[in-house]
């Protein structure tokens, strides 16, 4: 390989910015010292992998007084600019989800995307511009030199957007600076990069919780689930801060004292108090949400301090380091869920009690969302919210049908308040997913307002918990993944939510055995006041690796008598379009091998339109028939086969025996004159 000109390259650039007047190594920026501790605690997670230092760096302002990090990496080959993925993507992850140092090493702007990640993790700021630069020394002998401009931001997820094309470092001119921001600010992924975007992040978030996971279990002694459960919860909330008002709890806030009132645990629960106090979350709800926390957060053991850091530091520290990018870059996933799904794979339960933890996947949380006709307008509540997986997909759906149907900015953010203020609820009973809830809810922009820890069949009298105390909760849709060990596998949820409401749609997934027979006597009296739409059912490997049943869609529509000429539409959806596996070691357990998203958004269509909008399903596969409103356990009808024999069937088989019989004659008269032998 050509001999490397980075000192070149180096003094070039350098020379750029100091003709600018601009200080590229912030010598007397105080914000300097937070950007050079995120890259330390980076490179310390990385095990000293991947480098230490951009070699330069600036925190430049727009007229706005917003500040901007700016990253620069140089690198002095020809060719080692930028290494891409097949998507496209700036490649600075490997196949299993982890940092590929080689890219990063060896490619200016790959570096560059590194370190801007580093900020997004473990600093306040939000947008990043990476800058790469590299360059050879022709066969004259002068140096020819590339530049690549990246914006790495929260918005992308932190993959890097190309800004531009640039010859030189000009645009960081002040004259020039805010037109450059003016043209980042014009950047935006499509619908479809962004959700492929979000499928890459989830994987990586999958790979990191069963790292963190395995890390506390095999390394930090006495801890239970629920400490496990209560640590990550408590971390992350703390480490969220309200800007302006609270600060995140950072890893040098806690100081592992043993004096009374100080502990680690102390300084996390004041931290927990004056987030959820800006929060303005009801005060009960504060309480209970302290109280929780406090159980584990000041016990002795994990306050203790060995080797100069208590246990509860070195907890804090790995979930920071681990999890931290994901809920910082601010994924609208139900990440909570994936914890908790990581959480229960550790724990010894029975088949039927594991059947009533696992998590819904999203795709289908977002089918129940759009099978219950959920928008913008929508009153949504769940009876067994778990760890508030399908009720994050229902708001997701509404903000994106706000942000998609009303013009005035204004409005918007007023409706995006009352959506996440007043028209979700949900029930849960286990103290420690009730906990993973609000979490979830928090992390998706709070939420969590009237996420109640109660009993749905016995305690719930159908009023907000909080705020409108006094208000029935007037819901018109209806989600539910109920626990299947339940009476009726569930469906004793799915009567007492579709009888406290006056109208709407329901769509609950449950065990298969509820629709033939287990809930029949739930079944006939849903069905004296809801009517059946429709019974889909779903691939067996759904929960592959979590459990093993089958289970149908059903979908309601309510307060309106089932009449036995009613038509429900019976779809076959084992071929969702995704293959599933198990294996431990793959990056990827999930692949869309039959065109899934397609397959999904048909199957919404055929539910509210029907069968004019068969296009990637057979005919065999959509089926519509009647049921009986008296019987209860037909509700997983199928097509029938017709066995009766059509006259083509009975053409082919007329001609196929022809054709055999033609074929014996000749081999005989073949045989006959001796040939053939």
């Amino acid at each position: 390989m050509a001999k490397s000109i980075e000192p070149l390259i180096t003094d070039l650039a350098n020379g750029w910015l100091k003709s600018y007047k601009l200080d590229y190594k912030l010598e007397q920026e105080p914000l300097n010292a937070e950007i050079d501790k995120a890259l330390d605690d980076y490179f310390s997670k990385n095990g000293g992998v991947g480098g230490n230092r951009p070699d330069a760096k600036l925190l430049l302002k727009d007229k706005n007084l917003d500040s901007y990090p700016i990253l620069i990496e140089y690198k002095g080959y020809k060719n080692k600019l930028v290494k891409f993925n097949a998507d496209g993507q700036v490649d600075n992850k490997t196949s299993k989800n982890q940092p590929n140092f080689k890219n990063i090493n060896s490619f200016a702007v790959n570096g560059a995307v590194h370190y801007a990640n580093a900020l997004l993790h473990h600093t306040s700021y939000t947008d990043i511009v990476a800058v790469g630069m590299t360059g050879y020394k022709d066969e004259t002998g002068k140096i020819r030199h590339q530049i690549g401009v990246y914006f790495v931001s929260k918005d992308n997820l932190g993959v890097g957007q190309k800004v531009g094309e640039f010859s030189d470092f000009s645009f960081l001119r002040k004259e020039n600076f805010d037109d450059f921001i003016a043209k980042v600010r014009t950047l935006s992924l499509s619908q479809e990069e962004l959700d492929k975007l979000k499928e890459q992040r989830e994987r990586e978030i999958d790979t990191s919780l069963v790292k963190l996971n395995n890390d506390i279990y095999q390394e930090e002694k006495g801890l239970g689930e629920n400490d496990r459960v209560y640590l990550v919860a408590a971390s992350i909330i703390a480490t969220l801060g309200i800007p302006d008002k609270v600060a995140p709890l950072e890893k040098v806030d806690l100081k592992s004292s043993t004096e009374e009132g100080n502990t680690d645990g102390d300084i996390m629960v004041r931290k927990i108090k004056a987030f959820l106090g800006e929060k303005e979350i009801p005060n009960e709800k504060k309480n209970l949400i302290i109280r929780t926390l406090s159980n584990t957060l000041l016990t002795q053991n994990i306050n203790k301090v060995k080797n100069g850091e208590s246990q509860l530091k070195r907890v804090f520290t790995k979930i920071v380091d681990d999890l931290g990018i994901y809920y910082k870059i601010g994924l609208t996933t139900d990440f909570t869920g994936k914890l908790f799904n990581e959480m229960y794979g550790w724990l010894g339960f029975t088949q039927d009690k594991l059947n009533d933890v696992v998590l819904t996947p999203s795709y289908v949380a977002n089918l129940l969302v759009k099978l219950a006709r959920v928008n913008k307008d929508s009153y949504v509540w769940d009876f067994a919210t778990g760890s508030a997986g399908l009720l994050v997909a229902a708001m997701n759906e509404m903000l994106n049908d706000a942000k998609n149907t009303i013009n005035s900015p204004d409005e918007l953010i007023q409706k995006e308040i009352k959506i996440k203020a007043e028209q979700l609820l949900g029930l849960e009973l286990l103290s420690s997913v009730y906990m993973l809830a609000i979490l979830n809810m928090i992390l998706m922009g709070d939420g969590s307002s009237n996420i109640l820890n109660q009993d749905s069949l016995k305690d719930f009298d159908g009023k907000y918990g909080f705020g409108k105390t006094d208000s029935k909760f007037p819901a018109d849709a209806f989600i539910l993944n109920p626990p299947y060990s339940a009476n009726g596998n569930g469906m004793n949820f799915v009567e007492k939510a579709l009888n406290m409401m006056n109208k709407g749609y329901a769509a609950i997934i449950i065990q298969n055995s509820a629709g033939s027979g287990k809930a029949k006597e739930y079944n006939k009296r849903i069905l004296q006041k809801h009517t059946l739409i429709a019974s889909i059912k779903m691939p067996i490997d759904l929960f592959i690796g979590k459990s093993s049943v089958q289970t149908n869609v059903y979908v309601f529509k309510v307060n309106e008598k089932h009449h036995k000429e009613e038509m429900v539409k019976f779809i076959d959806f084992s071929n969702d379009g995704y293959t599933r596996t198990n294996r431990k070691k793959t990056s990827k357990n999930l692949k869309d091998t039959d065109r899934a998203k397609k397959r999904y958004e048909e199957l919404v269509n055929l539910v509210r339109f029907g069968k004019s909008k068969l296009n990637i399903f057979t005919e065999e596969e959509y089926y519509e028939n009647t049921i009986d409103p008296d019987n209860g356990a037909d509700w997983n009808q199928t097509a029938p086969i017709d066995t009766k024999p059509k006259l083509k069937d009975f053409k082919k088989t007329v001609s196929d025996y022809l054709a055999w019989e033609v074929s014996n004659i000749l081999k005989k008269q073949g045989n006959d004159n001796g040939l053939g032998k």
